[in-house]
């Protein structure tokens, strides 16, 4: 039988830090290729960025097609003597695989795999439907050369997808406990204040530009951006950085920047949110200073996949496995859905995610395992049932 962790243990041991392939492209295909998918590995560029090579792979034909997402590319491992065990070695010690990517999000790429293949040796490829993979190098970086393009790619070829589960980390505290529907949107602002330098002494021939910059921070955090909905928390606007560059304490500093970064539900869009926060600002008068805001471009709008026959079958599937019910989660970051749920409805159903991105990044080997069971489950009732 086709064993989850060792391929979770061969995939840790390329080192494909963002946009480094580092031979997991390359693994993955020759494991596909041997089962018999039909395996492409397309390159998408753009001006500025790394080219990214991506995967994607299939078995069967039409529809209903059951695509299983993920990224292979890692996060950077910071001070790797800070580490217990070496990151790219895929050491397994007291029950735990250690390396980066373990968790995020290896370790669940490797379990549909072994769902799937798994899956094929006992019931065959799907007499009506497909199976496919998507995989990405690019989800940890700017994700520009990767699901985004690769989902366009497919699109242009006549691929059609009917539903798809995306391996992230998604549990908060223990394998079961959480699937998510849905991702807020992020944005992201820059505010600079412009006065003028000077010394403290003589403020009356300088222009601080500190001061207005608090005020525009107080009118930005004045009141909530909203209460919430149903399916979501309240959107939240933090502010990440001020900086003046000054480090003389008798100097006034000539201008000062401030960075804010805003998680948004449903509620808004990045053009009805960017109006919102233009006209808090404006509220804020000016004296002998100014200020100008910009916004940087963002491809991370909120979406929601409405609860049905599909959400319905990941969840049994997650019960009967695990024993437990999840709860429907729209919290955390950005992930792919958000280019996914173009094309079809996605449910993101993966392991806990306790130490991604962390020094000493892990997992459960036996939740590797159940997760297996999870997709086996899904994969079967998808196919028995017609989701689709």
């Amino acid at each position: 039988m086709v064993d989850p962790v060792a391929i979770a243990q061969d995939l840790i041991r390329c080192p494909s830090i963002t946009p480094e392939e580092g031979g997991a492209i390359t693994y993955l295909a020759s494991v596909f290729t041997e089962a018999g998918f039909k395996v492409q590995r397309p390159v998408f560029d753009h001006i500025g960025t790394s080219s990214i090579e991506n995967l994607y792979a299939s078995i069967g034909q039409g529809t209903p097609c059951l695509v299983f997402a993920g990224h292979t590319d890692v996060v950077p491992v910071g001070n790797e003597a800070s580490w217990t065990y070496p990151p790219f070695q895929g050491e397994i010690h007291d029950g735990y695989l250690h390396g980066r990517g373990a968790e995020d999000m290896k370790g669940g790429i490797a379990a549909s795999i072994a769902a799937v293949l798994q899956h094929i040796a006992e019931h065959g490829i799907p007499e009506k439907g497909s199976i496919a993979f998507l995989i990405t190098g690019d989800e940890e970086g700017p994700a520009i050369n990767g699901t985004v393009k690769l989902l366009k790619w497919a699109d242009e070829r006549g691929i059609k997808f009917s539903h798809c589960v995306l391996g992230e980390p998604t549990n908060p505290n223990f394998l079961g406990e959480m699937i998510k529907t849905g991702r807020r949107g992020s944005l992201t602002g820059d505010i600079t204040v412009k006065g003028k330098q000077g010394h403290v002494a003589y403020p009356h021939l300088a222009a601080n530009p500190v001061p207005l910059m608090a005020e525009l921070v107080c009118a930005l955090k004045s009141f909530p951006l909203d209460t919430g909905t149903p399916d979501f928390a309240a959107s939240n606007l933090e502010v990440t950085t001020v900086d003046t560059g000054n480090t003389a304490s008798n100097v006034i500093p000539a201008e000062t920047h401030m960075s804010f970064n805003i998680r948004f539900n449903t509620l808004w869009t990045p053009e009805t949110l960017e109006a919102e926060i233009r006209k808090r600002l404006a509220s804020v008068k000016q004296s002998n200073v100014t200020f100008e805001v910009r916004f940087r471009p963002t491809n991370a709008v909120a979406f929601l996949t409405a609860s049905g026959p599909f959400t319905n079958l990941v969840r049994n599937a997650v019960h009967h496995v695990t024993g437990k019910l999840p709860e429907i989660s729209t919290s955390g970051g950005t992930s792919d859905a958000r280019f996914i749920k173009e094309y079809c409805d996605v449910v993101e159903c993966g392991l806990v995610g306790q130490t991604m991105h962390q020094v000493n990044e892990r997992t459960m080997t036996e939740d590797i395992v159940n997760l297996t069971k999870i997709y086996r489950k899904i994969i079967k009732d998808y196919f028995s049932h017609s989701a689709a």
